[in-house]
């Protein structure tokens, strides 16, 4: 109940004082790469139950003679590219967070289609909220493994107290201002996870 009361006070508070900072980028977006300029997805939240997270729009729509979307290096535009390191594209998930879809912090919220590649242990993950930053974010971010990334939510579900939420909070303004561990190696953000290389499904 703690976490969620601070959640909702944090969150709310967030969005009405950097309300300037989300209309800017929202021009900047617009003008920049067009409509829309929210990426709209829907993402597994606690439980597993899908919800739609929203975020800044960084990459392009575009797609090879196949209709098929280019590669995440192709799509991404330089200002995207500063969004996601600047971690502003992730503003708009202090509305869901606000709306109970996801807390401040929390596994980061992956893509509906990895549910059924998870190991049962990886599955833990969704025993609580999805964050806007998390464990996994302040100890490698894309820099790690996707099982090591998985190792380190769980960690933090099995460990999660509202003291350990702070500490996460005040390390991802550190791990933002230095922008460390944005995208994995040779990738633009993070290779797609194809299931886990050890456990049972």
């Amino acid at each position: 109940m703690l976490k969620r009361a601070f959640d909702i006070a944090a969150a709310g508070m967030a969005l009405l004082l950097l309300s300037p900072v989300l209309a800017y980028v929202a021009w900047q977006v617009r003008r920049k790469m067009g409509a829309p300029v929210l990426f709209r997805q829907i993402r597994p939240g606690l439980g597993g139950v899908p919800f739609e997270m929203v975020k800044f729009r960084t990459m392009r729509d575009a797609v090879d003679k196949a209709g098929c979307p280019l590669p995440d290096a192709d799509r991404l535009t330089p200002f995207g590219n500063f969004l996601r390191a600047s971690s502003l594209d992730e503003l708009p998930e202090l509305w869901n967070v606000f709306k109970g879809d996801m807390s401040l912090v929390g596994p980061r919220p992956l893509l509906m289609e990895y549910l059924p590649l998870y190991s049962a242990e990886q599955a833990r993950r969704h025993e609580v909220r999805p964050g806007v930053t998390g464990w996994a974010q302040i100890n490698g971010r894309n820099s790690v493994s996707w099982d090591e990334k998985f190792k380190l939510d769980v960690w933090y579900v099995n460990h999660q107290s509202f003291w350990l939420d702070l500490k996460i909070l005040l390390l991802t303004v550190k791990k933002v201002l230095i922008r460390d561990g944005i995208s994995a190696q040779g990738e633009a953000t993070m290779p797609r996870f194809t299931g886990s290389s050890g456990g049972v499904k």
